[in-house]
Order: C-alpha cells, then sequence, then structure tokens
C-alpha cells in the first residue's frame, strides 16, 4: 500500500510541475566561457576548439569550453569540456531539439573508445559546491592508447556523478527552485606508458588549478 500512495504522490507531484512550472522557469545569470581564462597557472590553452553547428545543436548546450591545456611538458595535457544548459526542458512547440544533457558513458563507445575501468570517487578539488563531491573516473582504451576521464555534473550547488542523482535533483531543483541548468565537467588525460599514477596526478594538479576558475561560469 505504501508504495502505491508513494508512486500517486510521485505522479501528482509530476503532474503539477509539468503543468505549472514548465513555463515558468529561472535563468540565472552567468559569465560566458568567451572570457574563460586560457592560461592558468603553467597551463596554457592555446587553440580552444569549436563545435559544428549540427554537433552543438545535438549536444544542446547552451555554452561551452573545449581546449587542450598544455605544460611545460609536451607530454602535459589536459583536455577540458564543459557543457553548459541553461535549462533541460524541451521547449513548448516541438522539434528534435535535446536540452539534457548527455552521459559520456553513452558517447565514448560511439567514439571508438572502450571502456575498461569504471568507478564513482569522492572529490574535494577547492571551489567545487560545498568543497566536495563525486566524479565518475574511467579509464579508456582505443587500440593501445589509454586515456584517464574524470567527469561530474556541476549543477545548481553540487557536483555528482550518479545518473539517478542527477535525475532526482533536477526534478526536486525544478519543483521547489524552478531552476533545471546544470552543467558536464569532463577532464581527460592520456596514461603513458601505463603510467596510470602518473596521469591521476597530473590531472589532479590541473583540476586543482582549474576548478576554481569555474566560479560565476557555472551558476550555484
Amino acid at each position: 500500500m505504501s508504495r502505491i500512495v508513494v508512486a500517486l504522490l510521485f505522479v501528482a507531484l509530476n503532474f503539477y510541475i509539468y503543468r505549472y512550472l514548465a513555463t515558468d522557469e529561472v535563468i540565472p545569470e552567468r559569465t560566458s566561457f568567451e572570457s574563460f581564462p586560457m592560461e592558468i597557472e603553467d597551463w596554457k590553452c592555446r587553440d580552444p576548439q569549436q563545435m559544428t553547428p549540427e554537433i552543438l545543436e545535438n549536444l544542446g548546450a547552451t555554452d561551452y569550453l573545449m581546449c587542450n591545456f598544455r605544460g611545460d611538458d609536451p607530454k602535459e595535457v589536459v583536455n577540458v569540456y564543459i557543457g553548459y544548459h541553461e535549462t533541460q526542458v524541451r521547449k513548448e512547440g516541438g522539434g528534435s531539439k535535446e536540452n539534457s544533457i548527455h552521459p559520456p558513458e553513452h558517447c565514448l563507445p560511439g567514439s571508438g573508445w572502450d571502456v575498461i575501468e569504471a568507478d564513482v570517487i569522492p572529490i574535494d578539488f577547492e571551489g567545487l559546491p560545498g568543497g566536495t563531491g563525486e566524479a565518475k573516473r574511467f579509464v579508456i582504451a582505443k587500440g593501445n592508447a589509454r586515456q584517464l576521464v574524470y567527469f561530474w555534473y556541476q549543477s545548481r550547488g553540487r557536483a555528482i556523478a550518479r545518473n539517478h542523482d542527477v535525475i532526482l535533483y533536477r526534478f526536486l531543483d525544478r519543483a521547489m527552485r524552478r531552476r533545471t541548468d546544470g552543467s558536464l565537467v569532463r577532464l581527460t588525460v592520456p596514461i603513458w606508458q601505463e603510467d596510470e599514477a602518473g596521469a591521476e596526478a597530473e590531472l589532479d594538479r590541473f583540476a586543482s588549478e582549474f576548478v576554481p576558475k569555474l566560479d560565476g561560469y557555472i551558476p550555484n
């Protein structure tokens, strides 16, 4: 009986949200990634990457940052992708445009990479909302190449990694705060000569300097 009651309450709340809040969403103010610093301590982004209109339309991102930040050593490189979505609600009037954030684990196989390790780990980089959060940690492979990937959803004052948490908080925040904005932060580092620990240290060093710069670009 209790499960039926909970299910009915969920359906009722869902109806309320989509009936009364769908056209009254809060879009927070933020700074565009166009002004994001291309030099962060020893790391430099010399050639920001641009998406084609077709790819950007498919992702549904409002704004994004995509670049290789390189250190002094030629092997020091961190690929950064941040996609910001001011709303994750499909606009009225139909159309094919998808606004929700695409989980990277769904996209990697399509680009030829196989996930050979996958974990959810705690992160405590300075600048995270609340100081702590979670990330998904992947080791991916394409032929003999290996890469270490960290990604998390930094959205509305949280850094979370689990897809069911993303759905739950988006649902609750739409109901309580009239917001569905959010972002995906993804950092990728090559693993040289099977030195996974070295790649981990490099990613950690970069993230500790990079994450504090996100304040203002990703609203809390």
